[in-house]
Formats: C-alpha cells, structure tokens, sequence
C-alpha cells in the first residue's frame, strides 16, 4: 500500500511576485530566482501564455509548411517534384503538437525546476505588494511582496462594436490559430501582421481567403513597400486583398451558418467564418489597479528599468505586451530580463546602470525593436522607418536594393523578389534602421539588429565581409550604394 504524497505547503510572503505565466512573466521570474530572490508566479490559464498556445507557436506551425511548399515550388528541378498541395490534416496535427496540445505540464516542470512557485488562479493587486489569488477551487489566497510585484498578463485580442457581431462568433487571434479544420471561405479584416499572416496560412491550406483592409495598404507600420510586396504575395496566392474598405454589420442566423459581412463600399460578403484581426488591449480591467492608484483597462506606464510610473515606493513593475512599448513576445522577454535584473540589484540596494544601453534599462525598446511577417514573401524590419527617423528629426539617408539582383538570392529561387531598406544616421554615422521583404530574409534580420544596437560605423560594417554567395551579400550591395 502506498501513501499519496501531499502536495508542498506554499508560503505567502515571497521576495517577487509575478502576475502572468507567459513568456515574459516566465523570463522575468527566472532573472529574479538567479538573483537569489523567492519568486512566485500566478497564472489564470496556461502557464506559457498567449505566445506558447494561440499566437507565436502555434501561428509559425502553421506558416512553416507554407514557406517551404512555396520555396521548392520556386526552384527549377524541385518544382517538378511538387505533384500536390498542403497535407492540411498534417499541418493541424504538427500545430497541435507545438501548442502541446494546449496543455502546460512541460511549462510547468520549467518553472519547478528553477525553483519559481506557481499560484494557479486570478491574481489581482489589494494594495502595496499585496496580491490576492482566487483559485480554481473557490479559496482565496493573500500573497505579500517583500521586494516587488511584476505585471505581466499581456493583452487580449479587441472586437469592434458592430451590429450583429456578439451573435456572429467571429474568430479572434486565438480561434484563428487554434482552429481544427479548415473553413471553406475566410474572411480576414485587419491589415497587420495578425491578419497577413493568418491570410497566408489558411489560403495555402485550402480556404478561400478576402482580405479587407480599411487603409490603402498593409503592414502600415513597415516601409511602404514591405506591404506592396506581401500584398503581391497575397494576390498569387489566391487571395483576394481589398483596401479602403470596412465592415459595418454582421448578420449571422447560426454558428453553424454562414456569416454575411455587410461593407462600408455597399457590397456584401459571405463566409464561414470571419476573422478580426483589428487590435489589442491591455488585460488589465480586473487587475485591482485601483487599489494602487492607478485605472484600471489602461495600459500601464513604465520606465525605462521598467518600473510602473505614479506608484509610491519601487514596488510595482509592469513587462510585456501590457506596458506598450513594444507588442512582441521577444520584446517581453526581453524587458522582462531587464527588470528581473533592476529587481535583484534594488533588493540588493545597489546602484542602477541607467545609462543608454545600461544593465538595467530597455533602450532597446525604443532603438532596436525586430520584428519579422512570415508571409510569402517574409517581411522583417528593426529600427524605425526612414519616415519615422525623419519625423522624430533625425538626418538620415536611406539606401535601397534589388533583393533579386543578389546572387544568392537568385539562386535560393528562381525570379527572386525583394527589396532591402537600410536607414542611415548621417550624424552619426551608423544605421538605424534596416528592412528586408523576400524569400528566406528573416535569418538575415539578426545581422541587422546587431548592427542597429551596437551602433557599428557604417565604416567597420565594410569590413565585414558577407560569405558568397548568400543572400546575406545584399549588406555589400547596400554599402556599395551607399558609398557611391
């Protein structure tokens, strides 16, 4: 006979608290258990997060069998090879597995083993370093903060305020992601990466996909011709993208029916299932922000250690999606290393490397955000466009080349398209700034962002001789330009 082994006692007072068990809640809590400080985590859903089950996994999952069908498709020799279409079933099933099948336990056994407490239930703030948990079983648990409370619950995906939508059950982000079959017609509003992305996937695995996009263009927040050349990919993929258009009302007798979109143009659209991929908004409205002085539903309002501004003490810390600085799971992580990092030294009271690119700040927030569209073709920029530079008064130069004029890019696909951006400060002498729109681009994004955070001289990127031939020669094309 054996006797069941009672689950650990947990305390409730901790060094840290994190509110939010996704990536950057997860980073964050890390930093600050390796900075010997006893960290708790609470969490509401899944310990992973929005990245792990509806959003980076999963939607990478999807678009991965996309990128490569299309690649050999783009060569000569194993183009000939492809005799069919996307296994969609195979493509769900491999998704399921990257979503761990929307189970936590492998999460879960990451966080035990770095000795980090996981709450489960809905942590809300009751005052200074004071969180109250509602667990799943209907108790109640007070923890206390000796050093710091961190927000990081990201955000939720926004619905309009439509006629009709609460009874047409259109996809958010999540469902999108996290569907098991693949609807017959797709209609994607919302010209972003959420809805290019998502456009691309579902039409490679069979569904008749519209694209509706309110302004004149995609990807707003790139280059002007990133979202020229994705639009051109949408279109061969069959894609109908339309822009200058809106949904005004939905009309929908069943979830098991059709779902009709009635169009600011007059017109008329069916489809099984629609999509909005229009916006995000902080996750919180239930949070207790009002017990701290702060309002509640709005984001929350940082410094650059990260630290929740208006909040007497250095108690209250706010990373990710949450705080608006940057709406990237990689952004999170990192902001949430910086903080992890401030944490432990003002519990230890010592002084703060506050200096641009310093220890303890997320200067690079604001200088070297990368961000890649795994669309067909990738879109991938970091740093601000040559607009946005000249807009905040900076004297830049932008130089651009032909992607398909790269031999390696030649070679990596027949009738290569593309285009390179670098943003130059001609102050200063470095970039700012780099895009690239083409096949197989996002590895070269990195390059990049080294270049953009170490603030290397346009004069020793020179020197750095780019292996031939790949696509990553476009870097001599662009200094060559740039030279003259």
């Amino acid at each position: 006979m054996t006797t069941a082994t009672a689950p650990k006692a947990l305390p409730d007072t901790y060094d840290v608290i994190v509110i939010g068990a996704g990536p950057t809640g997860e980073n964050l809590a890390d930093r600050t258990r390796a900075a010997g400080l006893t960290t708790a985590v609470v969490e509401s859903e899944l310990v992973g997060g929005e990245c792990s089950y509806w959003a980076c996994m999963p939607s990478k999952a999807l678009l991965r069998p996309v990128a490569a069908l299309a690649d050999a498709r783009a060569v000569a020799g194993s183009r000939e090879a492809v005799t069919g279409k996307l296994d969609a079933a195979a493509v769900l099933a491999r998704r399921d597995e990257f979503a761990s099948h929307w189970k936590d336990a492998g999460q879960v056994s990451w966080l035990e083993s770095v000795g980090v407490d996981l709450v489960r239930g809905q942590g809300r703030l009751d005052g200074p370093r004071r969180v109250v948990v509602e667990t799943p079983d209907g108790g109640r648990r007070t923890l206390t903060a000796r050093h710091a409370v961190a927000v990081c619950t990201g955000t939720r995906a926004v619905l309009p305020e439509l006629p009709g939508i609460a009874d047409a059950h259109p996809w958010t982000s999540r469902e999108a992601t996290s569907s098991p079959t693949v609807p017959g017609r797709l209609t994607v509003v919302g010209g972003g990466v959420v809805g290019v992305e998502m456009a691309t996937a579902w039409a490679a695995l069979g569904s008749t996909v519209t694209l509706l996009v309110r302004g004149s263009g995609l990807l707003p927040r790139m280059e002007p011709f990133a979202g020229e050349l994705v639009a051109e990919g949408l279109t061969a993929a069959g894609v109908s993208v339309r822009t200058g258009v809106s949904v005004t009302e939905l009309r929908r007798a069943a979830e098991s029916e059709p779902v009709t979109a009635v169009l600011s143009d007059g017109g008329r659209l069916e489809a099984d299932e629609i999509l909005f991929a229009t916006g995000r908004a902080p996750r919180t409205d239930d949070l207790g922000l009002d017990t701290v002085g702060l309002s509640p539903g709005g984001w929350l309002d940082v410094d650059d250690t990260l630290r929740v501004r208006g909040i007497d003490g250095e108690w209250l810390y706010a990373a990710g999606d949450v705080n608006h600085r940057a709406l990237l799971t990689h952004q999170g992580k990192y902001q949430a290393r910086i903080a992890g990092v401030a944490i432990g030294a003002r519990a230890e009271g010592r002084a703060l490397d506050t200096a641009p690119w310093g220890a303890h700040v997320a200067t690079a927030d604001t200088a070297a955000v990368p961000q890649v569209v795994f669309t067909d073709p990738e879109a991938c920029a970091v740093g601000p466009t040559a607009q946005e530079a000249e807009r905040a008064g900076r004297r830049v130069r932008a130089v651009d080349y032909d992607l398909g004029q790269v031999a390696g890019a030649a070679l990596y696909a027949d009738g290569y398209r593309g285009r390179a951006r670098i943003v130059v400060d001609l102050d200063r002498g470095h970039l700012i700034g780099a895009t690239f729109v083409g096949r197989g681009t996002a590895e070269l994004l990195h390059s990049a962002t080294i270049a953009v955070a170490g603030e290397v001289p346009v004069e020793r990127l020179w020197h750095a001789v780019p292996s031939y031939p790949t696509i990553s020669e476009i870097w001599l094309r662009l200094l060559e330009t740039y030279r003259g």
